[in-house]
């Protein structure tokens, strides 16, 4: 077996774990990424990107590639699934740039990856290596041994796991199940001209009894990204078909017609079981830290998975200011993220709850608040958007730009 040493080395090439390179790198440390795939690629559609990522995209130097394909909808709209009432509206465009200082985007996953993927690239201080499963991560206190399936082993003075919910990095600290919501998502984008009734200005979110339909352009407005994910009564019954098509078209009979008929599309879709886990006390082991779905898995109803990845990447560089041969800064890593990952965690369950509730006062209520909020209500965001990042890193450039 072969050792070399390195300063970083991080398990994963997604989103979460280029970015996170990119930020270690412009620090000026120097970065091993290892990536499981013959490619770096990202599987799923769409994406949708707060201000509060779209403010790290810009720090990371990021921002103006993606936004080139990005799609700036003009509002989010939540309606019921059951009877197409419009309930809210969010405006997302002038008033909540001024509130955030960014914008909200909605893009295609491999158009957030690849501009990160060509900065790694073009960095003199990243490394690519595809084809790297790793097996085990060692710690061998001054430096952290990873040994991949084939056997081949290399050191580093730190490891970052980016490896997502099944994160072998994420067992130095915590071996731990996955945790099944109960919710599986059809994903699937198409041409925007063989959609249902596409708009090209709205990101769309039906709500319903065990069920929603999220809907937004992707691409600069080619493409149509669209989510139905639904409750599965068929596992609770015990049946070895749950998650089907079959499924998914029995789940959705009872919708409105704008929401039935996206159904046989998405059909054709790929389906994902939902998963998250438990919340983490720490997600520090020695010279090992863990990133994004390894840190902390979550559901998908903030919107938040791959925006706290970001967040996460760039605190870590900010914390540890170039250096690795103290590590101590690790600590000032947990205590800025664990909260905050913790709290996105804890929220996202609950808040999918409410979207899917069947209870008829729960419904009563909640409709009720949705009419009433105005579209430029930003008070239960600003937790999620505002800079949480500002006292380590100081403003970003769009912010310093807009207080002239």
């Amino acid at each position: 077996m072969k050792q070399t040493d390195h300063q970083v080395v991080v398990v994963g090439g997604g989103i979460g774990g280029l970015g996170t390179a990119l930020a270690l790198a412009n620090s000026g440390l120097q970065v091993q990424v290892l990536e499981r795939a013959a490619e770096f690629s990202e599987v799923g559609a769409g994406i949708q990107i707060g201000p509060n990522a779209v403010r790290v995209l810009d720090r990371l130097g990021v921002m103006d590639d993606i936004c080139s394909t990005a799609v700036f909808p003009e509002r989010g709209v939540i309606s019921s699934a059951v009877t197409g009432e419009r309930l809210t509206t969010l405006d997302l465009q002038a008033p909540l740039v001024a509130r955030f200082g960014y914008p909200y985007i909605v893009v295609h996953r491999s158009d957030v990856l690849s501009p990160l993927l060509d900065a790694c690239r073009a960095h003199a201080n990243v490394t690519l290596e595809n084809d790297w499963t790793v097996d085990e991560v060692i710690d061998e206190g001054p430096a952290m041994r990873v040994v991949a399936t084939d056997g081949r082993a290399i050191t580093a003075r730190l490891v970052v796991g980016a490896d997502g919910i099944n994160s072998r990095v994420r067992r130095l600290i915590i071996i731990d199940e996955p945790v099944f919501s109960g919710h599986v998502a059809f994903r699937g984008v198409a041409p925007m001209n063989s959609a249902p009734a596409p708009d090209a200005h709205e990101v769309r979110l039906w709500i319903g009894p065990g069920l929603h339909l999220m809907q937004y352009p992707v691409r600069r407005g080619e493409l149509y990204n669209q989510v139905a994910v639904f409750h599965s009564t068929w596992r609770e019954q015990g049946r070895s078909d749950w998650g089907t098509p079959d499924e998914l078209r029995e789940r959705f009979e009872a919708t409105c017609e704008a929401v039935r008929s996206v159904v046989p599309a998405q059909a054709q879709a790929q389906a994902y079981p939902n998963y998250d886990k438990e919340p983490l006390d720490t997600f520090v082991s020695g010279r090992a830290v863990l990133i994004g779905d390894a840190a902390h898995p979550m559901l998908q109803y903030l919107g938040q998975g791959a925006c706290q990845a970001l967040e996460d990447g760039l605190a870590l560089a900010g914390v540890l200011g170039g250096q690795i041969d103290d590590v101590s800064a690790l600590a000032a890593y947990d205590a800025m993220r664990v909260p905050r990952a913790t709290r996105c965690q804890r929220i996202a369950r609950p808040w999918g709850a409410s979207w899917h509730t069947a209870d008829p006062g729960f419904v009563a209520y909640r409709d009720r608040y949705f009419r009433m909020r105005r579209p430029d209500d930003y008070s239960e965001l600003a937790w999620l958007y505002d800079d949480a990042l500002e006292q380590l890193l100081g403003p970003t450039r769009t912010t310093l730009e807009a207080a002239r």
